[in-house]
């Protein structure tokens, strides 16, 4: 999730430079890929809180899933607390 993170912060820089604005369709393109990204990991948060436990297959979030149990909060998305 960082990387993605930080890919999005470079897109927004890349758009907001004076002298070389990146093209407006590119950027749609890195925020259309990043939004599946982030809907992909909506489904594996929604599977770990329906199962109660993360499957060795997953990668997304592997290493960061906390040992804890995950409560989750009514917010959209059903995202961690």
């Amino acid at each position: 999730m960082n990387d993605l993170r930080d890919h999005l912060f470079a897109t927004l820089e890349a758009l907001s430079d004076a002298e070389k604005p990146m093209e407006i369709e590119r950027a749609k393109a890195i925020c259309s890929t990043a939004q599946t990204i982030i809907d992909s990991a909506r489904v594996e948060v929604k599977y770990i809180e329906v199962t109660g436990r993360e499957e060795k297959s997953q990668k997304f979030f592997a290493g960061q899933v906390p040992d804890a149990p995950i409560t989750f909060s009514s917010r959209r998305g059903n995202l961690p607390a």
